[in-house]
């Protein structure tokens, strides 16, 4: 299998799984290790800086967006809006061969928003498919339909949305790797290399002229803006900075192939286990593996699978690599195949940390976090395209509306990414998933835990369960679902707190109560803001519909069947 990965196109496709060569996964391993062993001393990277001197005359774009490969679709919506908007992208800005798996609720965002046709979002999807199980080791499946059920293709989706960018008028700039950012009184400047320029493409096509880019001298820069939006994903280097001394509370990590030769094909697995918790004395210890699997649109007999893991950045976590051997050794049980029956087409993996203190709040004037940037993604699923579709008509509207309002200041921007009750509750949720290093877990707490909450989700039926799976916390049905769980087993009741621990239990508790909170004002209160919005200025308007965005999205009450 390695020495297939090394054969394979070592031209790498951005974005989560875009790397397939052993080359890749070594690489990718060297950063998990320095993730989970190294510290981070002395000063933080200097890759944003902020300077006193303003932009020589105005900024050329009202909006950079840095990282395109998700980015291409909120800049898309902001330039249809008449903004003049550029798209910076490290590589060559197309999606990757893997499908994404989304529901259609989510692919109909990007319809809604201008930037597809119905007839162009159905020529995206590669495939359909239904109905999706969940199932854990020792309980019953749970099967349910419409989730994560189609699947996408990415490069047919970034095509068609950077072909209406650019004909609206939009800026990419690809193999454009930015040097650093300068944050001005009056707007932002990458520095860029001087290949920037010459892969520059505006809305006709034209190039953008070489003698214009200023590598750090007096120069007018290239690319300059209003607002920058960081949409670089979990290894932004502008992250890095902001969470310098940070480490992660919690990683996923996943491996994977999409495979040839499956004869039973028809259906999806969106989470699944079928063995217990791996206890301190197997091969990787204290972990407990998932598996999620979908067909793909590439042949009939092709599927993707996953095996994932939620964990620490404790220096004892296993290498990508060890874990990729394990999913090779417990896959054709999973899947009731031989290994030499399978035709590889792709192995994939990668490792997701994510913050507790998220979304990140902005750390300077005028450049905001969007995406896995941000730590919007959810601590469970880590899907940045579900996230980015859920948040795109929010963003749009905000971003519009502060650089209308020139409410562009670091405070102003905080209220973009504002503290999430459905967000943060979800961590107590991840932590009763996973295992910490050291400990002598029951090997069946965490199966029997999941089992007994989408049993008692399913006897309360889709809009209970359907939320959920799509990554949407709302107080009603968590109530429900855990009030059923208690009075199924309350027995069980003390086993949670002793495996989550009671610090993190309250702190959950906290998050819960404000997420009633929240749904009671996105109710009560919203029509009240509304009204006050009314005949105010431009930034009192802004600050009260950011508000107002809070609650609806705070609570997943902006979740629609």
């Amino acid at each position: 299998m390695f020495k297939m990965m090394e054969e394979s196109n070592s031209t790498q496709a951005g974005g989560a799984g875009g790397g397939t060569t052993l080359t890749a996964l070594r690489k990718a391993d060297e950063a998990w290790k320095r993730l989970r062993t190294a510290e981070m001393r002395g000063s933080a990277p200097q890759f944003v800086q902020e300077v006193s001197t303003p932009l020589p005359g105005t900024a050329k774009f009202d909006v950079v967006m840095c990282g395109g490969t998700l980015g291409i679709f909120l800049a898309c919506a902001l330039q249809l809006k008449g903004l003049r908007v550029a798209v910076v992208e490290r590589g060559p800005l197309k999606g990757r061969d893997q499908e994404w798996n989304i529901s259609r609720k989510e692919l109909n965002e990007l319809v809604g928003e201008g930037l597809l046709t119905r007839e162009e979002a159905e020529e995206c999807i590669g495939i359909e498919f239904n109905p999706v199980r969940a199932g854990f080791h020792g309980g019953q499946d749970v099967w349910t339909r419409d989730v994560l059920n189609l699947g996408v293709r990415p490069d047919r989706a970034i095509a068609k949305v950077r072909e209406r960018f650019e004909k609206a008028g939009g800026r990419v700039y690809e193999f454009a790797a930015a040097e650093g950012v300068k944050v001005h009184p009056n707007g932002v400047s990458l520095v860029m290399p001087e290949s920037a320029s010459r892969n520059g493409s505006s809305g006709n096509g034209a190039s953008a002229s070489s003698s214009s880019v200023s590598a750090g001298n007096a120069e007018e820069p290239e690319v300059s803006g209003r607002l920058l939006i960081d949409c670089m994903g979990n290894f932004s280097p502008i992250v890095r900075q902001a969470r310098w001394g940070q480490r992660p509370d919690g990683v996923c990590l996943v491996v994977g192939s999409c495979c040839r030769g499956f004869t039973d094909n028809s259906t999806g697995d969106v989470i699944y286990t079928n063995m217990p918790t791996q206890g301190p004395d197997a091969p990787i210890p204290n972990v407990q593996y998932f598996w999620e699997a979908f067909p793909s649109g590439s042949g009939s007999t092709d599927r993707t699978t996953y095996l994932f893991t939620y964990i620490d950045a404790d220096p004892s976590r296993p290498a990508l690599e060890s874990m990729l051997e394990d999913y090779w050794r417990l896959m054709p049980e999973y899947q009731n195949v031989k290994l030499e029956d399978l035709q590889p087409l792709r192995i994939l993996f990668g490792f997701f940390p994510t913050y507790r203190q998220s979304p990140l709040k902005p750390t300077w004037n005028r450049v905001l976090q969007i995406g896995d940037a941000s730590g919007i993604q959810s601590p469970l699923s880590f899907g940045g395209f579900g996230a980015m579709t859920r948040h795109l008509d929010r963003l749009r509207e905000a971003v519009v509306e502060a650089l209308e309002a020139d409410a562009l200041d670091k405070q102003s921007l905080a209220l973009v990414n504002a503290y999430n009750p459905g967000l943060s509750g979800a961590w107590m949720l991840q932590r009763a998933m996973s295992v910490r290093p050291g400990e002598k877990p029951n090997p069946n707490f965490i199966n029997q835990l999941l089992a007994k909450n989408f049993a008692a989700m399913q006897r309360l039926g889709d809009p209970v369960l359907k939320p959920f799976l799509q990554d949407v916390v709302q107080f009603g049905p968590m109530g429900k679902t855990l009030f059923g769980q208690v009075l199924d087993d309350p027995g069980f009741v003390p086993q949670i707190f002793g495996h989550v621990g009671i610090p993190p239990m309250l702190d959950w508790v906290r998050h819960f109560a404000a997420l009633g909170s929240y749904t009671f004002l996105d109710k009560v209160g919203r029509p009240v803001l509304d009204n006050m919005a009314k005949g105010s200025d431009a930034k009192r308007q802004y600050r009260l519909r950011r508000l107002a965005d809070a609650w609806r999205y705070g609570s997943g009450s902006d979740f629609k069947h």
